[in-house]
C-alpha cells in the first residue's frame, strides 16, 4: 500500500508536468531555459518553494530546532524579507533587460570575462556542493522510509548507489529533456503535496502529545519547554540575533535575488506582475515555513528528549512514530518530489549557465538557438552522471560535512552579490573593480574558513558577521577603484521588450505587510 501510494503520486506529477509543458517550444533559448517566459505567479511561487526545500533543509533545520528551538526559524522568516526586496527592486531590472541568466547582466555591466568567471563560480558550487548533497541526503531519506536494503536484499552501500541513480535519472529527465516549464510545473504540484504532507507531521505530533487534541499538545510543549520558544539567539547560538541584520539578510538576498537556480523561476514569468505575485506569494508561505521545518523538531525533543544521539534523527524518528502507516507512502512521494525539485532545478540552471554563458560565448559564438540548447543538454547529462558518481562517496566523509559546506558557500555568494549590487547602484565602476572584488572575496573568505577551522578556532566573529564585513569591504574596494579608474562612459541599463514590465499595483502594500508580519513574529516570541 505504501509503495503503491508513492508510485501513484509520483506518476501523477509526471503526467501533469508533461501535459502542461507539451506545447512549449523548447528549440529556442527562451522556450527551453525560461519556459517560453509563460510562467504564472502560482507556478513561480510553487517552483521557488520546491527548489528551496530539500531533505537536507527539512531534516537539518528540524534537527537544529530539536537542539536550539525556534531561533533557527531566521533562515525561513528573513528569507521572506529578501524575497520582498527582490520583487520590488531586482526583478523589475532583470525583466527590463530581458536576461536569461544573472551573468548576462554582468557582461553588459562589466565585461565578458566577469560573466564567465561568475558562471564558473556558480557551476562549481552546484557541481561540488549542491547536486551531490541533494542526491545523497535524498537517497538516505528514501532508503530509511522504505528500508530499501531489505526490500531489494542488498547492502546499505549498494542500496545507496541504486537510490542515488534512481533519483538522478528521474531528475535529469525533468531538467534536461523537459526544460524549465516541466520543472516548474512539477514543482508546483509537489509544492501542494509538500505543504499538505509537511503540515501533517506537526499536527499528528501535537495530537500524540495532546492525547487527541492539537491545542492541548501545543500548550503542553510550550509550558514544558519555554526555552525552546525564544526567537533571539545568544552569542553562542548557531544564529545569534545580531546576525539577522548582517550576514543572514545578505545570504538570503543572494539566494533569493541572484542565485541562478532560484531566480530563474521568476525570470520565466510571463510579465513583471506575475513574477512579483509569485515572489510575494512564496514569501508569505515562507513565513509559515517554520511549521514544517522547525516545529516538528521541538515536538520531537518533547517526545524523545535525550534518547536521540544525533539531532538530525529527530524528523525521521517523529515521522515513523506519529504518521499513520497508510500515509507513509504519500509523504515519501512528497519528500521524493522535494528531492527531485532541488536536484532538477539546480541541474536545469547549470544547463542554462553553460549553454548561454559559456558555450555560446566561448565555444561557438554563432551558434543557433537549437545548437545552444543541444549543447546545454549534453553538458547536463555529463554533469548529472558526475553528480551521481560523487554523491554516494559523501557517505565516507566526516560528520558535520553538510554544515561545513553551507558555510563554505560564502566563498562565492558574497562576492557575486557584491558586484551585482554595486553594478546596479553605480554607473562608472569599471570591470577591473568587479574582478578584483571577486578575487578578494573568494580568497579572504576562504582564508577565514581555514584559519577559523584549523588554526585559531572560535576566535573570529560568527561567519555570518564575517560575510557582512567582507561585503562592505569589497564594495568599498570597488568604489575606490571606480574613483581612481572610472569607466570612460557611464553604464546605461539595457531595455528589452521581452515581457511587459508594468508592476503589480499592490506589490508595495503586500510587501510591507509581509515585512510587518515577520517583525511581529519576532516581537511576539522575544
Amino acid at each position: 500500500m505504501q509503495l503503491l501510494s508513492f508510485i501513484g503520486f509520483t506518476l501523477l506529477v509526471a503526467v501533469i508536468s508533461y501535459y502542461k509543458s507539451r506545447k512549449t517550444n523548447e528549440s529556442t533559448s527562451d522556450g527551453y531555459f525560461l519556459g517560453g517566459r509563460s510562467l504564472t505567479g502560482v507556478v513561480v511561487a510553487g517552483s521557488l518553494l520546491l527548489t528551496n526545500l530539500s531533505t537536507e533543509q527539512i531534516v537539518g533545520l528540524n534537527g537544529a530546532a530539536f537542539k536550539e528551538g525556534i531561533l533557527v526559524m531566521a533562515w525561513e522568516t528573513i528569507a521572506a524579507i529578501a524575497m520582498v526586496i527582490t520583487a520590488l527592486y531586482l526583478l523589475p531590472r532583470y525583466l527590463m533587460g530581458g536576461i536569461t541568466t544573472i551573468p548576462q547582466f554582468l557582461e553588459r555591466r562589466y565585461d565578458k570575462f566577469t560573466k564567465t568567471l561568475t558562471s564558473v563560480l556558480f557551476l562549481s558550487g552546484y557541481v561540488v556542493v549542491l547536486l551531490p548533497i541533494v542526491l545523497y541526503s535524498g537517497a538516505l531519506a528514501i532508503n530509511t522510509m522504505f528500508d530499501v536494503p531489505t526490500l531489494l536484499g542488498v547492502s546499505h552501500t549498494a542500496a545507496l548507489w541504486i537510490t542515488v541513480f534512481g533519483i538522478g535519472i528521474i531528475g535529469s529527465i525533468y531538467a534536461i529533456f523537459g526544460g524549465l516549464k516541466a520543472v516548474a510545473v512539477s514543482d508546483t504540484v509537489n509544492a501542494v503535496g509538500l505543504i499538505i504532507g509537511g503540515l501533517m507531521i506537526p499536527i499528528f505530533g501535537l495530537l500524540a502529545v495532546g492525547h487527541g487534541n492539537v491545542f492541548d499538545g501545543l500548550s503542553t510543549i510550550v509550558s514544558s519547554h519555554p526555552e525552546k520558544f525564544h526567537s533571539l539567539g545568544g552569542p553562542k547560538a548557531s544564529v545569534p540575533f545580531g546576525t539577522i541584520f548582517t550576514g543572514m539578510l545578505l545570504v538570503n538576498l543572494f539566494y533569493w535575488g541572484t542565485n541562478q537556480a532560484i531566480i530563474q523561476r521568476a525570470l520565466g514569468a510571463k510579465n513583471l506582475k506575475e513574477g512579483q505575485k509569485g515572489l510575494l506569494l512564496a514569501a508569505f508561505i515562507k513565513i509559515l515555513g517554520p511549521l514544517i521545518v522547525v516545529l516538528p523538531g521541538i515536538i520531537a525533543f518533547h517526545m524523545f528528549g535525550d534518547t536521540l544521539q544525533n539531532p538530525d534523527q529527530a524528523y525521521p524518528t517523529l515521522i515513523t512514530k506519529v504518521l499513520p502507516a497508510s500515509l507513509v507512502g504519500f509523504f515519501a512521494a512528497v519528500l521524493f518530489g522535494a528531492i527531485l525539485s532541488s536536484f532538477n532545478s539546480a541541474l536545469n540552471s547549470s544547463v542554462t549557465l553553460f549553454g548561454v554563458d559559456i558555450y555560446k560565448s566561448h565555444f561557438k559564438k554563432d551558434a543557433t538557438e537549437l545548437e545552444t540548447v543541444k549543447a546545454g543538454k549534453t553538458f547536463g547529462i555529463i554533469l548529472a552522471i558526475l553528480s551521481m558518481m560523487i554523491a554516494p562517496l559523501i557517505a565516507n566523509a566526516p560528520d558535520g560535512l553538510f554544515g561545513y559546506l553551507q558555510k563554505v558557500n560564502g566563498c562565492y555568494s558574497i562576492p557575486i552579490l557584491t558586484i551585482i549590487v554595486v553594478g546596479y547602484l553605480t554607473k562608472y565602476v569599471p570591470a577591473l573593480a568587479a574582478k578584483v572584488a571577486m578575487g578578494l572575496g573568494v580568497f579572504l573568505y576562504l582564508a577565514y574558513i581555514l584559519i577559523d577551522q584549523f588554526v585559531l578556532p572560535e576566535t573570529f566573529p560568527h561567519y555570518l558577521h564575517v560575510m557582512a564585513i567582507l561585503f562592505v569591504f569589497n564594495a568599498l574596494v570597488m568604489l575606490i577603484i571606480g574613483k581612481l579608474k572610472p569607466r570612460e562612459t557611464p553604464y546605461v541599463p539595457y531595455k528589452s521588450n521581452a515581457v511587459d514590465i508594468t508592476p503589480w499595483r499592490y506589490v508595495g502594500i503586500v510587501g510591507t505587510v509581509i515585512c510587518l508580519i515577520v517583525i511581529g513574529i519576532y516581537i511576539y516570541f522575544a
